[in-house]
């Protein structure tokens, strides 16, 4: 046997740390001027920066973290919208050996405040738009050094230690910044939605980072020079990684303080954005936007779509667009996506609707991730490849978490067996194709049959003038639970209860029709996601008069 191992080792000429740190160095040196953020709101914001003068403002940042004793594995949080400064600390944070917190910019004050604590963060970078919680965190953490991040769009009274710009000015040595020495670092902590109680600190390394940016990339044929539009929140999940993977190929960040189809449709046709990717809610609102405005876009546009799958009346209103829509899969636990529902040849000859069925499964995994499959609860034995046999999704590899912080029981349980447990129930297809039927803790069980939330949500999503909807259970004295609808419809559009139910018993065996039909708005968090939890809830209290439960629409 020849021994490859002896006099064969790792050194420094032949093995250095994986680190998206790498990504703008790269950019800068190869296109120091190409343009790296466009920030353009058309009305008070207007300007460019450079992928050198981004490298530069990334080590300022990282030198004046450092002079304010941000050292290795200390947090700085950072609580802002897809301004050019969130780019900047996706970098110049994790430069200064510090851990970037990406907090949610809608967290109330008790849910910010637990975030603050428990990942003992040193530093908070704030933007003005949340001043009115910096007196209330101050209050609460006199020793936590606060940056107040602004710019023109928004002027409010100055708060915390020191303004962003004047951090970046404190510094004075551009060498004062490091590579990880061990890939295994951290890079990023990210919290969890907490929808379901207190939310979990999820820690990704160097590594992970940089194979998930590379594995965006891969997955979505992404050419260099990119024109990426940030409709999804740069806090979620890092931004599923696209600031690094951005960096990566050179391209072009444009900003967006705002959700607002007006202003998206504008950017997208003024800047010829190629790329995006957000919930079903973002493309529901460009596909609903102003004729005007959608019809100056006469590029290809290319969007992913993650949370639930792109409903065929969704679909048919992006491709009428020119837009070409993707389905991908993920968790917080895994750094964003890493399955996608990579499309075959053959679908382009379907009809709207039969390739709408065909682009709402989970997919295939992604390129650089290890391990997707379906495995019967509680044990790592795959289910059937029938379309039929359910089980619970699970995923390894190296784009999975280092774990959940201070909480070595509930990170044990998530890796039982050597797999990532997600928490999904779904079925393998015989393409082999996986697609999710319903969270775990989402399936209602009626007289002793499963219902999938999940599918009875995509007969309704057929239905052209609902806009959102959610199905959850509710408590039954015959049958134990029963599902109930809750749904959303577009502006200007009816409908009436009858018609939803009739609809439904067209597509549904009996058992999984809706008993009752709630019109209102559907709650969500600030990523698209919809808050079941609430939905439960509502049904508990109102489930034992019925009077209550039909609301006319009109």
């Amino acid at each position: 046997m020849t021994d490859f191992h002896t006099g064969l080792g790792k050194n420094d000429a032949n093995y250095q740390p994986l680190t998206p740190i790498d990504f703008i160095i790269r950019s800068a040196q190869v296109y120091p001027d190409k343009t790296a953020i466009i920030y353009d709101d058309l009305e008070h914001n207007h300007f460019t920066q450079t992928w050198q003068q981004t490298f530069t403002r990334c080590r300022q940042l990282a030198d004046g973290l450092r002079k304010l004793g941000i050292d290795k594995n200390d947090t700085v949080a950072v609580m802002m919208p897809n301004t050019p400064a969130m780019v900047e600390c996706a970098f110049g944070v994790p430069m200064s050996a510090g851990v970037l917190c990406t907090l949610n910019t809608r967290l109330d004050i008790n849910a910010l405040t637990f975030c603050l604590q428990h990942s003992e963060a040193k530093v908070l970078i704030m933007d003005s738009e949340f001043a009115d919680l910096a007196e209330l965190i101050i209050e609460t953490f006199p020793n936590l050094i606060i940056i107040h991040a602004t710019d023109i769009a928004v002027n409010v009274e100055r708060f915390g230690q020191m303004s962003y710009e004047e951090l970046i000015d404190s510094a004075d040595n551009l060498d004062n910044w490091e590579r990880p020495l061990d890939e295994w670092d951290a890079i990023s902590l990210n919290y969890t939605s907490g929808t379901t109680g207190t939310p979990k600190g999820v820690v990704y390394h160097h590594r992970g980072a940089a194979l998930n940016a590379i594995s965006n990339i891969l997955d979505w044929d992404m050419p260099k020079h990119p024109m990426y539009l940030w409709t999804l929140p740069l806090f979620h999940c890092n931004g599923w990684c696209f600031p690094w993977s951005i960096a990566e190929r050179a391209g072009v960040n444009v900003c967006l303080r705002k959700m607002d189809a007006d202003l998206m449709l504008q950017l997208i046709a003024k800047y010829k954005v190629t790329h995006y990717c957000s919930a079903p809610v973002v493309h529901n609102m460009l596909a609903n936007g102003k004729p005007e405005y959608k019809a100056a876009i006469t590029h290809k546009v290319k969007g992913w779509v993650a949370g639930a799958p792109p409903s065929e009346t969704m679909l048919a209103h992006m491709e009428e667009m020119g837009f070409d829509i993707t389905h991908v899969y993920g968790l917080t636990e895994v750094y964003g996506p890493v399955t996608v529902c990579a499309e075959q040849d053959d679908w382009a000859a379907l009809d709207v609707a039969a390739r709408a069925q065909k682009k709402s499964s989970q997919g295939v995994i992604s390129h650089l991730m290890t391990g997707f499959d379906v495995f019967k609860q509680g044990t790592t034995e795959p289910v059937k490849a029938d379309g039929e046999d359910m089980g619970e999704l699970a995923l390894r590899g190296n784009m999975v978490m280092k774990g959940y912080l201070k909480s070595r029981k509930a990170t044990e349980a998530a890796f039982a067996d050597g797999w990532f447990r997600t928490g999904d129930l779904g079925v393998k297809q015989p393409d082999g194709y996986i697609k999710i039927m319903d969270r775990l803790k989402d399936v209602i069980i009626s007289g002793g049959e499963n219902i999938s939330s999940i599918e009875v949500e995509n007969v309704l999503y057929k239905m052209p003038a609902i806009q959102s909807c959610a199905v959850v259970a509710a408590p039954d004295d015959k049958w134990g639970e029963v599902p109930i609808a809750f749904i959303e419809i577009y502006d200007g559009s009816t409908l009436q209860r009858d018609a939803v139910i009739e609809h439904c018993r067209q597509h549904l065996a009996g058992f999984k029709v809706p008993k009752h039909i709630i019109f209102a708005e559907i709650p969500k968090t600030s990523t698209g996601k919809v808050q079941k939890f609430e939905l439960r809830q509502a049904a508990k209290s109102m489930a034992h008069e019925t009077s209550k439960v039909t609301i006319n629409p009109e």
